[in-house]
């Protein structure tokens, strides 16, 4: 079984040019975590999760390493959570979203692409054609494909 047989076509997106507002957006309404960011072309040029919004809005932990030991230090910046999430809606996408994007192509099998999810801890994955993004695969995808005849 190949991508294609298995992907949704209506795939949610934004473009490079959106800021992080719509993405938000997008999130709430169509109860969603993560999509691909698309050119004017509509090919995919990076994916933007949830995740990527939590590091943002959230202090986080570097971890910087000593000759001797490693310290934990905490990065970004000092305003309180409510300023942070205020500024992340007026980012522009590309400015948090993740540019190295796993993707698979149209003709890709099924158990390539299980094995893409599960490496690499994933919970979906773009589908693309011609170098165009065609549709998105996740997780649950392939187990309602690979499991349902066996069940």
């Amino acid at each position: 079984m190949q991508a294609h047989e298995i992907m949704d076509s209506t795939v949610y997106k934004v473009k490079d040019t959106d800021n992080v507002r719509l993405v938000i957006e997008k999130f709430i309404d169509h109860q969603i975590s993560g999509m691909p960011v698309v050119n004017e072309r509509n090919e995919i040029v990076a994916y933007i999760s949830d995740g990527d919004i939590m590091r943002y809005i959230g202090k986080h932990k570097d971890i910087v390493v000593d000759s001797f030991y490693y310290v934990d230090v905490i990065k970004g910046d000092d305003d309180e959570f409510e300023v942070r999430a205020q500024k992340v809606l007026n980012l522009n996408v590309m400015a948090i979203a993740q540019k190295k994007v796993q993707k698979v192509a149209w003709n890709q099998e099924i158990e390539n692409i299980a094995a893409l999810l599960g490496q690499k801890q994933i919970k979906k994955v773009p589908v693309e054609r011609n170098g165009i993004l065609a549709g998105i695969i996740s997780r649950g995808d392939v187990i309602r494909h690979s499991f349902k005849k066996l069940l």
